[in-house]
């Protein structure tokens, strides 16, 4: 165990979102990659399933940017269904009734776990700006005091897309010995330069809100509200494919006949944007999407290996024991089949334990959280070969 365990286990209450929450970082805090030092710092998360005797059944799910740990139930702020439950369930691929599964709020983040919003102990005012930069590394040393916290010493299997990917990556990468299997999904090894452009744009148009106040809102009452909606308009772009756009909106006009020949959302997919800008900024904080972005942007997987993907996955000299299964989409343009390629040809280098799909489907990035029966079938597939791999047992749900 690590010498940062946890002392003290901080239950929700009325005040706060419903869930489970750690203290964890005390009293050794958490070494950051950047040199810094956190804790104690607190991880909310939600477990769902049961977990078996030996504890050999545990699935860490890991969110996107912007995601959080209520996977599989209603969201306590927009009232919306969990964003996976087509996947994580009683029934589902990632079935409750046979595996225990673990999702947290990545740190950083804005929804219990602590991230730039919350108040830093030594000022009493929230951290802001002063809350250290994190990395997906630093994320999943969180990740890993939790699970060990758990009783946990390894996971069965981790499973994640977009963001989530660059985690579960980051798990196999950095604590080979403590997972079984790993399901990287849409996802890539490194952040592109596009991809950190887009961000950028996002960043800016937060920063350049008269409410930033520099970072420091919170203590001044405001809220950037009109820079987070615009950040989030600009990334959901990214989510869609073209032709998922077109097939949704086309060019039709909203609520009316004709141009208005102003600048109000003459067109249905101006005002689909604004409205996910306007929803978006009840549920997130403006710094904490500064935060995750750049902890993205600044994920290389193969950055610690000397440069060379394949030997991320050859800790030791030895090939690495996690079995991997990775998928894309054909429509995906932020993360393209050809980021998961390389990662694949990398474990095949190292002649790892690696398959891959590649889903015909044309609803672009989000295709992930979305209904494709074909992706759910090599999830459930996957699951099923480890589990009948690892001697797991299907426990049967009470009648």
């Amino acid at each position: 165990m690590s010498a940062s365990q946890p002392t003290v286990v901080v239950p929700a209450d009325a005040g706060l979102l419903p869930g489970k929450r750690v203290r964890l970082g005390d009293p050794v805090p958490m070494r950051l990659d950047s040199g810094a030092e956190l804790g104690p710092f607190e991880v909310a998360y939600q477990t769902y399933g049961t977990l078996n005797a030996d504890k050999s059944n545990a699935i860490l799910i890991c969110h996107a940017l912007t995601g959080d740990h209520f996977v599989a139930e209603t969201h306590p702020i927009t009232g919306k269904p969990g964003w996976w439950e087509m996947l994580v369930g009683p029934g589902r691929p990632v079935d409750t009734d046979r595996y225990f599964v673990i999702c947290s709020n990545v740190l950083g983040g804005c929804l219990g776990s602590s991230g730039p919003k919350d108040i830093d102990p030594a000022t009493g005012q929230p951290y802001g700006l002063s809350f250290p930069v994190i990395t997906i590394g630093d994320m999943v040393r969180a990740q890993k005091l939790l699970v060990e916290h758990l009783g946990i010493e390894k996971l069965f299997c981790v499973v994640g897309g977009s963001m989530g990917g660059m985690q579960v990556l980051q798990w196999a990468v950095a604590y080979p010995e403590s997972v079984f299997a790993a399901c990287p999904i849409a996802t890539a090894a490194r952040h592109s330069a596009q991809n950190i452009a887009f961000h950028e744009v996002g960043r800016q148009a937060i920063m350049a809100d008269p409410n930033w106040r520099g970072g420091n809102y919170l203590l001044e009452a405001t809220r950037p509200e009109a820079g987070l909606a615009v950040a989030r308009m600009a990334a959901h772009i990214t989510y869609l494919s073209q032709t998922a756009l077109h097939r949704k909106f086309g060019r039709n006009l909203q609520d009316r006949k004709a141009f208005t020949y102003g600048f109000d959302a003459d067109f249905q997919v101006e005002s689909y944007l604004r409205y996910q800008g306007a929803a978006f900024v009840e549920r997130f904080d403006a710094n904490s999407y500064l935060y995750i972005t750049r902890a993205m942007d600044y994920f290389d997987l193969a950055a610690d290996a000397g440069g060379l993907l394949a030997d991320a996955f050859r800790p030791g000299g030895k090939t690495t024991p996690v079995r991997f299964c990775l998928a894309s989409f054909t429509s995906d343009w932020l993360f393209p089949t050809s980021e998961s390629r390389a990662i694949v040809h990398a474990l095949n280098a190292v002649a790892a334990n690696v398959s891959f799909v590649e889903i015909e489907t044309d609803k672009g990035h989000d295709a992930f959280l979305l209904d494709e029966p074909e992706f759910h079938q090599v999830i459930h597939g996957f699951l099923e070969g480890c589990a009948e791999h690892r001697g797991l047992t299907v426990r049967r749900r009470a009648r």
